[in-house]
């Protein structure tokens, strides 16, 4: 079982950078892959990125393509997205969630999510 806390977020100008950061316990992290999704207030809940195990393959929505980045670090139990040129669109809670067996773009494929951490970016 993996259990995943997100950090990193907060309140930003257009423009601007923040990192999330999605800390996994457990031995077996590395196993896992993972991804970032968020839900805007009274909308789904969206796939942002996503990065197997071994960080050979990453993927990502068309909206974040060329500002966003997902990395990990299995020494360190940790994935990040780093987040630039943020837009108000990008106003959402981020959550980090894992599976094993390939990254995939639908939420109800994964079975563990994070609480998620709130980003706000005003215009």
């Amino acid at each position: 079982q993996v259990q995943l806390v997100e950090s990193g977020g907060g309140l930003v100008q257009a423009g601007g950078s923040l990192r999330l950061s999605c800390a996994a316990s457990g031995r077996t992290f590395s196993s896992y892959d993972m991804a970032w999704f968020r839900q805007a207030p009274g909308k789904e809940r969206v796939f942002v990125a996503a990065i197997s195990w071994s960080a050979g393959s990453t993927s990502y929505a068309d909206s974040v393509k060329g500002r966003f980045t997902i990395s990990r670090d299995n020494a360190k139990n940790t994935v990040y997205l780093q987040m630039n040129s943020l837009k108000p669109d990008d106003t959402a809670k981020y959550y980090c969630a894992a599976r094993r067996q390939g990254v995939v773009a639908v939420p109800r494929r994964y079975d563990y999510w994070g609480q998620g951490t709130q980003v706000t970016v005003s215009s």
